[in-house]
Order: C-alpha cells, then sequence, then structure tokens
C-alpha cells in the first residue's frame, strides 16, 4: 500500500463495491458519436437548449422523475435494479428515490419507499423508538427466493435516508420522520462512525469488513458535504462537522491529479492506497465531482473541495469524454464513461463555469432522455441523471447549512 503522492508534472492525457452493474452501457459510444455530430456537425447547441450554464428554475411537474418512477419503482415503494442478475433493490436506491420524491413533493410515494425499506431491508426495526440499519442489498437468492442478500448496511445509504427524513420533517411538517431520522442518525454514529488515530471522526462504510489489522478503508463519495451540512445544523452535537473537514482531507490528499479514487485507506496516520480496489476511480468516485458541485458556494468547503478534483473537466476539456477508469496516481484514463457519468459532471461543470464541457453534458443528457432504437437507460443513468439534471433546472439546491431548498417551497411557491 503507497501513500498518495503530488505530481511533479501533469500526466499525459489518455496515457463497495467494485460493482459490474454499474458498468457503462452499450449505448455509450453510439450516444457519443451522435452528441460529437450534434456539437460538431450541423446541428448547434442553441438547438439542442445548450446556449446557458443552467436552467431558469422549472415549476411543475418533473417528467424524468416521473419516467423513474413509473420504470423503476415497483407500486409497494422497492426500486429495481433492472440491469443486475437478481434483480437487486439496494438500500442507496431507496434513498436516492426518497430525495427525489421529497424535491418533487411526492409524499405519497415517499411514504412508499419508507414503508418498503423499513419492511424489506431493516426487518421491521425502523421506527424511531427502534432503529436497525438497513442491509445494502437485497433481491433474487440462489435458490430463487427473494431476501436481503448481503445484511451488511452501506453507510452512504444510511446517512441519505436519515438527511431524507430530517428534511422531510422539515419540509412537509412532520414530526415523526424528524424523529426517525435523529435516531437513525445516532445509530449511524454509533456502529458507522470511528474515530481514527490521527485523524479524527470519520464515516467507515459501515459497521463490519472495513477495518483490518490496522488499515481502514474509506470511501470519498460516501460523504457528501451538503448532507454533512444538514446533519451538522440538525444535530448539533454531533461529528458530522468534523467528518467533512475529515473528508475534504481525504479528497485533497488522494487526488494528486484532481482524479478521486472509489476507495483509499488510512493506515499510521495517513492515507494510502486501497489495498483491494488499488487506485481506481470509476463509478463509486464519479459521485464526488457532482457532490463537490452541490455544495452550496459559499460553503468554506466548497471551493477547495472543487480545486481538488479539477482533473476531470481539464481531462474532458482535452479528449471531449470523461474517462471510465483513472489510476489516480498517475491521471493515466481509459475508456469512455457511460451515460450516468455525464449526469453526475454537468452541474461540476456548470459550477466550474464550463461552457463547452457543459453543453456536451447537456446533449448526452438529452439523447438520454430522448431515448435511442433498442436502448433502455440503466439505473445508474436515471438517477445520476437525476441529480444532475434536477440541480441545472433549479428544481433543487442546498444551502450554507445544508437544508435543502426544493423549487416548490421557493421560487415556485
Amino acid at each position: 500500500m503507497l501513500p498518495f503522492a503530488r505530481p511533479s508534472v501533469k500526466p499525459p492525457v489518455g496515457a463497495r463495491r467494485a460493482p459490474g452493474w454499474r458498468g457503462r452501457t452499450p449505448l455509450a459510444a453510439r450516444v457519443s458519436r451522435l452528441v460529437h455530430g450534434m456539437v460538431c456537425g450541423g446541428t448547434t447547441l442553441a438547438a439542442v437548449g445548450m446556449s446557458a450554464p443552467a436552467a431558469a428554475v422549472t415549476c411543475g411537474d418533473w417528467p424524468s422523475y416521473r419516467t423513474f418512477v413509473e420504470r423503476f419503482v415497483q407500486a409497494d415503494g422497492r426500486v429495481i435494479d433492472f440491469s443486475t442478475a437478481s434483480q437487486q433493490t439496494t438500500s442507496e436506491g431507496q434513498s436516492y428515490a426518497m430525495f427525489f420524491a421529497l424535491v418533487a413533493n411526492d409524499r405519497a410515494t415517499f411514504d412508499l419507499l419508507l414503508a418498503w425499506t423499513r419492511k424489506n431491508l431493516a426487518g421491521g426495526q425502523f421506527d424511531a423508538n427502534n432503529v436497525r440499519l438497513p442491509a445494502w442489498q437485497w433481491g433474487r437468492k440462489p435458490d430463487g427466493s427473494w431476501g436481503v442478500l448481503d445484511p451488511n448496511p452501506a453507510s452512504d445509504s444510511d446517512l441519505w435516508i436519515a438527511y431524507d427524513l430530517l428534511q422531510a420533517g422539515r419540509l412537509w411538517n412532520a414530526p415523526n420522520y424528524t424523529a426517525l431520522g435523529t435516531e437513525l442518525a445516532a445509530q449511524i454514529v454509533g456502529h458507522e462512525v470511528a474515530d481514527l488515530a490521527g485523524l479524527g471522526p470519520m464515516l467507515l462504510p459501515g459497521p463490519d469488513g472495513f477495518v483490518n489489522a490496522g488499515v481502514t478503508r474509506l470511501n470519498p463519495s460516501y460523504m457528501p458535504l451538503p448532507l454533512l451540512r444538514g446533519l451538522a445544523h440538525d444535530l448539533r452535537d454531533g461529528p458530522w462537522t468534523a467528518i467533512a473537514k475529515n473528508t475534504l482531507k481525504i479528497v485533497m490528499t488522494t487526488s494528486p491529479h484532481g482524479f478521486t479514487p472509489d476507495w483509499a485507506a488510512w493506515r499510521q496516520g495517513q492515507f494510502v492506497v486501497d489495498p483491494k480496489t488499488g487506485d481506481l476511480g470509476s463509478y463509486d468516485a464519479i459521485r464526488v465531482y457532482l457532490w463537490a458541485a452541490l455544495a452550496a458556494p459559499s460553503d468554506p468547503l466548497a471551493k477547495p473541495w472543487l480545486n481538488a478534483v479539477h482533473g476531470m473537466n481539464d481531462r474532458v476539456t482535452q479528449t471531449r469524454v470523461p474517462p471510465e477508469k483513472v489510476a489516480v496516481t498517475t491521471g493515466n484514463g481509459t475508456g469512455e464513461g457511460p451515460l450516468s457519468y455525464w449526469g453526475a459532471l454537468a452541474p461540476y461543470f456548470a459550477v466550474l463555469g464550463d461552457t463547452r464541457n457543459l453543453a456536451l453534458a447537456r446533449a448526452h443528457l438529452t439523447a438520454l432522455d430522448n431515448g435511442a432504437p433498442g436502448y433502455e437507460p440503466v439505473y445508474y443513468d436515471r438517477v445520476l441523471g437525476l441529480f444532475g439534471t434536477g440541480a441545472l433546472d433549479g428544481r433543487y439546491r442546498f444551502d450554507v447549512n445544508g437544508q435543502l431548498i426544493p423549487a416548490w417551497r421557493g421560487a415556485c411557491e
């Protein structure tokens, strides 16, 4: 395990789960060629709505959200990833869908998602006076039955659900959500937060399996700054502010070329390359660029966070596509990121003021929304697309205290 080091020169261009189910879709290359033709050929960016870095606030129904619910959410509130052999449901999918339902002011769907999570991922133990951290994976078992596939919780999803509940309690004036979110946050602190020697409080990826022989594995994408700020505001005695500062340290230290790894590790007082996945930055790490862009600009950690992950914007400027995989210690990238990457990167380009790269992202996302012959967007395309386009369209934002500001409680009232 090697420590991360800052480069002396720029690298040459191009030169939880590391999940195969998040792999690129077969359409990615075709969409890339289509977008290249749109941007470089006879179709202008203005003709496909690419003239401005970000749209004005969009009020009313959210068609992309409705499409997501129709295609990926069962009537009972289960989010299904059809791209997996087990037809899996993850606590991540439930947590993201709850967030989107809150942004859409869709309390009925929010409650269905919460009820399914309570019954199936938490074994019925998911009330303010009796909370169990939910299992991260549920689906079809090898014997054909259905149920929990991996009981270990995933702390990023737990964090999102706690945040969703606290914000829902405030926005919908529902104390029962607030009480459950508060207790869930306490369970996270009790089971998924560790005080690392030489660093301080840090969110572990889950309760079990991430600390071994003095090495603690960490995932930078599990700790979005707006969520940590939100929990710090609502639960003032918690470790959330310290975790936010320490997460910035992870991102700054482990991104020597401006690319963040999927996983890193803490050993003997320093960040080192992860012993299992190495220095790979791919499907987990792509969210770090998104979370950096969603933070309130006035947050004192927002600018250094964004500056630390400049590599992806630099690379897209040079090559016109995001690399699917990056060796972050050298900056060498390979492959072409799928449509989900463009969803994550669109707000990042907008915040950086790079209108050219934003135009590329919007063109890709337009192709995603409009579909293509023989192609149906997969789960990860849809959720990162909703995060990205929802932010660009002004459907939600986070203030400096991490409070969610949906359009229906602001400009659209």
